[in-house]
């Protein structure tokens, strides 16, 4: 969306909690853009860096290069001003 923070997020595809917010981001019309960590071996690296070594997901990383770790919907409506 034009204007909205871009928003990456990063999954598995056997995560409940992946699938949960992405079915949440979705009916609010989130843009976003999944990347799963068991496919891309430098973003399972990311999301390591950023979880004190554990790969954890959801992971979600906004435009300003900040990332929440299995955050609700609630609290990414309003990282992005929502």
């Amino acid at each position: 969306m034009a204007g909205m923070a871009s928003l990456t997020v990063y999954t598995t595809s056997w995560c409940p909690f992946c699938v949960r917010l992405k079915r949440s981001l979705t009916l609010q019309n989130v843009d976003f853009t999944e990347i799963d960590v068991e496919a891309d071996a430098d973003a399972a690296a990311f999301v390591e860096s950023v979880n004190g070594g554990d790969r954890v997901v959801p992971t979600v990383k906004y435009d300003d290069g900040s990332t929440q770790t299995n955050p609700g919907i609630g609290e990414v409506l309003a990282k992005l001003g929502r």
